[in-house]
């Protein structure tokens, strides 16, 4: 069973990865959506995703904890619910200073953790997967893993000690690589690279098979 971060102090990097993932209020997710699905139903699907990302970070071997950091109370609730740890969105300064608190976050109970960020709108994430990311992750001081488009940015790691440096949102891959993390150039790992902003990337995600509160959601919907 997992734990949470709480009471961890004298654990290491041996103990597995610790996953932040940033998720802003349910409101205003996925805006991007809003052209090819109903308004009120947009928020329903972010939280869909949120819940079959994290519950198939929680279900990979070599994830120990997830940290979600968001001020949303109906989405701490769910996400509690299924084993994360809920971090409040304190900087309220945008995505990156988001990931930033919630790895320090995580750090400050659990010092030698390993990190990683991981987008909240994977929903069909493969633990299996995910493992294969984060085996190769751990070889390097940094490293991250490009969207499906191969322009954003869907995962981001730090070992042991190294800070995160964080710097997602739009064209985050070329932004990543200048920093001087170590792109993770693997194959079979398509789960962990789709993530879902438009109506493309959702039909995307669905022929490759959504996890199971997106699909009741959006079988519901289309009904």
């Amino acid at each position: 069973m997992k734990t949470s971060a709480a009471g961890d102090a004298g654990q290491d990097a041996g103990d597995g990865w610790s996953l932040v993932v940033p998720l802003k209020p349910l409101t205003r997710a996925k805006s991007r959506l809003g052209a090819a699905v109903d308004a009120g139903l947009r928020p329903r699907l972010a939280l869909a995703f949120a819940e079959d990302t994290v519950a198939a970070a929680l279900a990979c071997a070599a994830v120990r904890d997830v940290a979600v950091v968001t001020d949303d109370r109906t989405a701490g609730a769910a996400l509690t619910a299924l084993g994360a740890r809920i971090v409040p969105d304190l900087p309220g300064a945008g995505l990156n200073a988001a990931l930033a608190h919630g790895a320090r976050a995580v750090r400050a109970v659990r010092p030698g953790a390993r990190v990683a960020a991981l987008n909240a709108d994977l929903p069909a994430l493969r633990p299996a997967e995910l493992a294969r990311v984060l085996a190769v992750a751990g070889q390097f001081r940094r490293a991250f893993l490009a969207d499906a488009a191969e322009i954003g940015t869907t995962f981001l790691s730090a070992g042991p000690g190294v800070e995160l440096e964080p710097a997602f949102g739009g064209a985050s891959r070329r932004r990543h690589l200048s920093s001087g993390a170590a792109e993770i150039r693997l194959p079979g790992v398509d789960s962990v690279r789709r993530d879902v902003d438009t109506g493309d990337d959702l039909a995307a995600a669905l022929e490759l098979g959504v996890g199971p509160r997106t699909a009741a959601r959006w079988v519901r919907a289309a009904g």
